[in-house]
């Protein structure tokens, strides 16, 4: 019985620990949480049912990624991370392959308010969503 006890406590551990590790090898501190809001706002461009909030959506995502200092950055919008750090690709320097995928996220982000169509931007946050998500586990 204390065996069977002992095992499941290894295991539960271990449950709670890969979650933490797995932040951990990925982004950090104020270039993580501003990813996590990127993501959200690409989540909501993905949700929107009209163009232009799906713009806009990708907008935030925008000036999350560059911060308020960027070249990219549209004041006319929104900053859900402002007061979080520089940007998330300004602070994700030192990590390559993070840097790697935000500027991907970003170039993703910029071709969906070219778009014309919802389908269309709803495809682009879609593709801004999972790169932003290879950022976060990148190492």
């Amino acid at each position: 019985m204390t065996r069977k006890l002992s095992q499941r406590i290894s295991t539960v551990l271990l449950a709670l620990a890969l979650p933490i590790a797995a932040q951990a090898a990925g982004l950090g501190g104020a270039a993580l949480k501003q990813t996590d809001t990127a993501i959200a706002h690409a989540g909501m461009a993905l949700g929107a049912k009209e163009l232009k909030i799906a713009h806009m959506h990708l907008h935030h995502v925008i000036n999350c990624l560059v911060g308020p200092a960027g070249k990219d950055f549209n004041a006319h919008f929104a900053d859900p991370c402002k007061g979080m750090g520089q940007g998330a690709i300004v602070d994700a320097k030192g990590n390559a392959e993070a840097e790697t995928d935000l500027h991907g996220a970003l170039q993703q982000a910029e071709m969906g308010l070219k778009t014309t169509t919802l389908m269309a931007a709803h495809a682009d946050a879609r593709q801004v969503m999972h790169t932003l998500h290879a950022a976060v586990a990148a190492k």
